[in-house]
């Protein structure tokens, strides 16, 4: 059995107490021991006071502003010291098994460096995400959302890594790749950290048995122009730091992006806010050193087609953040 110190569950949170608090109610419920360190990203609805209060136990990181999700969680993990990292979003409800069964594979198996649990939606009939997978761009998508839950399996599409939602990962193997990039506020940065695991020759698995539901659809609302200039900005980003438009799938991604923001701007937000983010990560990206992946990490079953019908449909699905 684990000991309390070997696993370390880092929840960010910017106010939605009430989230925050069935959160933290169900980790008490979990089966194996843990740690949990909520690193709050400046609330201004009591969240401190109320954690303290109501869960003493919890170890908090109080940041003081909103430093983003990538931020938040870097400091989080830096603030414990388990064997095993999961990251878990506040709006994420766990079976009392989840952590156990999600962080099983790092025992049986040295060689893997993440694990991705089993997300559904509310009334857990349909999954919300099986894990990542990413196309011949490296754009990143929810596998398998939207599927009934009987169709999950490990295999199909490709597997790269955890939902930055709930997933787990080996320390050493967070460490050894330095973590969440900071470079970007949100969005893509769980997708990034995959890549460059699996990169780093870290192996990666799916957990069918680890079941949560992600509640964001329940209480969400539509994409704000921040939001949405928060996506773009990781998107344009990462393609540099990629050196996708360098590759043999430059042209692809190219069209791919100008699809995927003309249909933002005409039949979604009518702004530019997508395109804007684009070229406001790009410009970020300036100077940085290309991150080499290997070409056999994105899926090539992924076609063109199928790239942008996903793309679409995760850049206009609505989201809690």
């Amino acid at each position: 059995m684990a000991t309390r110190d070997s696993i370390d569950v880092v929840i960010p949170v910017h106010n939605r107490w009430s989230l925050t608090e069935r959160c933290l109610e169900l980790l008490r419920e979990q089966t194996i021991p843990h740690t949990v360190i909520v690193c709050d990203n400046g609330s201004t609805d009591d969240t401190v006071e109320r954690l303290g209060e109501a869960f003493a136990d919890v170890r908090l990181v109080v940041l003081g502003a909103n430093t983003g999700f990538t931020t938040a969680c870097n400091r989080g993990v830096a603030a414990g010291n388990g064997q095993t990292v999961v990251l878990l979003n506040n709006d994420v409800e766990c079976r009392p098994d989840f952590l156990e069964r999600l962080v099983a594979p790092l025992a049986d198996d040295a060689g893997v460096g993440s694990v991705a649990g089993l997300l559904l939606v509310p009334g857990e009939q349909h999954i919300e995400s099986f894990g990542l997978s990413v196309d011949p761009t490296l754009a990143g998508y929810p596998r398998l959302r939207g599927a009934n839950v009987a169709d999950a399996q490990a295999t199909d599409p490709l597997l790269i890594g955890p939902s930055g939602a709930a997933g787990a990962y080996r320390r050493t193997a967070w460490e050894e790749v330095g973590g969440l990039d900071e470079g970007v506020f949100a969005y893509g940065e769980d997708v990034d950290l995959a890549l460059r695991l699996r990169a780093a020759g870290w192996e990666t698995v799916a957990v069918g048995d680890a079941v949560a539901v992600h509640i964001g659809s329940a209480s969400a609302v539509a994409r704000s122009s921040w939001q949405r200039h928060q996506g773009g900005f990781a998107r344009g980003y990462f393609l540099r730091r990629y050196g996708v438009l360098r590759g043999r799938f430059a042209v692809r991604a190219l069209v791919t992006e100008l699809l995927v923001v003309t249909g933002d701007a005409v039949a979604f937000s009518h702004d530019l806010a997508a395109l804007r983010g684009r070229v406001a990560g790009w410009r970020a990206a300036r100077g940085l050193e290309r991150v080499r992946l290997p070409a056999d990490l994105a899926d090539a079953r992924i076609t063109f087609i199928e790239s942008v019908k996903l793309r679409l449909g995760v850049y206009s699905a609505k989201t809690a953040s």
